[in-house]
């Protein structure tokens, strides 16, 4: 395969279509937990694997943190009062608002930021036309009111301010009418079931927490037998829209008392952390001081990890595979570093590594 990949700071290249997981891997006859997986050490070395083979690649000690947050039902379609087909995608609660995403999803009102997208031939895509002010009815009993852009007075915006209003309860009531949100690059209408972490418990991500979804209940019961610890957290992750490479914008997370002490004592005694997912990273650096020891916290981070800023207490991360330019690959370079990020991804064009929810991993170490 001739391999495009410019090593430019925003690591430019193309994925070709035949890299693009567009089924769940359970449909190409690959369990969950026999994705490929890319080992990438800071030396240099690259070790081709599959997610199996994570307690093997792991040392005892080992402090893995993962996000608990599941997928919501949060793709809904509506009609303006003019007609109009729109496509929703709820995103998260609104920020400020006071409450939190299990909060809301106990109400039967409440401010939402999402997303608005036009039904097109295959699916849909993002729309910037301004609706401040009309009304969405949604099948099931729904409105939705657009109340302003998001973030307030952005021009040109894909994401709104919205007051959703259900029969009953949100949550209940999504799991009636809502769909997992899916993208073009998805063959058929796989069930919320395809797009659920088994470790999951935490109803409140738009779009699922992906790197966790290798990690079946025995590849996490093989982690624990071979001295690996596991530790939990919760962010609830938005609508990427895959289109546009946004810089990530505020999502709700918690850090629980008992992971930041598991964080603090393992570098205390000089073991590994290691992320599963970018979503653990974000969560995990907007909980540090300036010390650098981790603290139980919660509320919304805005928090966009760069080179220039780096990571504090992360040391390794298993992750998905990004798309070209994405905001996500600035902090893989600030984990792993510039070079050696190129060099990853070079070899999983060349080795034919797969993109997206159902693709592959890539695990960086130190």
């Amino acid at each position: 395969m001739t391999v495009c990949l410019e090593c430019s700071p925003s690591l430019s290249f193309e994925v070709p279509d035949a890299l693009v997981a567009s089924v769940p891997p359970e449909e190409r006859g690959v369990p969950r937990d026999g994705v490929r997986m890319l080992v990438a050490a800071a030396s240099g070395d690259l070790r081709h694997a599959v997610a199996a083979d994570l307690p093997e690649v792991l040392r005892p000690g080992d402090l893995l943190v993962v996000n608990t947050s599941q997928t919501l039902p949060a793709a809904l379609m509506g009609y303006t009062d003019e007609g109009e087909a729109i496509a929703v995608h709820l995103s998260t609660v609104l920020p400020g608002d006071g409450r939190t995403p299990a909060d809301a999803l106990r109400s039967a009102v409440a401010p939402w930021v999402v997303e608005l997208r036009r039904p097109v031939r295959g699916g849909t895509t993002p729309s910037y036309v301004d609706r401040t002010g009309a009304v969405v009815t949604i099948a099931g009993g729904a409105t939705l009111r657009v109340l302003a852009s998001h973030p307030a007075g952005s021009a040109n915006s894909r994401l709104w301010a919205v007051e959703l209003t259900t029969p009953g309860p949100l949550g209940p009531w999504l799991a009636e009418h809502g769909e997992p949100i899916r993208y073009s690059h998805i063959d058929g209408g796989w069930p919320l079931a395809a797009y659920l972490t088994e470790h999951g418990d935490t109803p409140g991500s738009a779009e699922m927490p992906s790197a966790g979804r290798p990690l079946t209940h025995a590849l996490l019961n093989r982690l624990r037998d071979r001295g690996v610890q596991i530790a939990p957290l919760v962010l609830h992750c938005g609508v990427s829209s895959l289109e546009s490479h946004d810089p990530p914008y505020a999502e709700w997370y918690s850090v629980p008392p008992q992971t930041a002490r598991a964080v603090n004592r393992a570098r205390e005694r000089g073991q590994r952390v290691v992320a599963v997912g970018t979503t653990v990273v974000r969560a995990l650096e907007s909980s540090v001081d300036a010390a650098g020891d981790v603290y139980p916290r919660q509320g919304w981070t805005e928090l966009v990890i760069t080179p220039e800023r780096g990571v504090s207490v992360v040391d390794g991360l298993l992750t998905g595979w990004h798309e070209p330019e994405a905001s996500h690959l600035s902090m893989l370079a600030a984990l792993a570093g510039h070079d050696p990020l190129c060099e990853s991804y070079r070899a999983a064009l060349e080795h034919g590594y797969r993109w997206h929810e159902f693709g592959d991993v890539h695990l960086l170490l130190p």
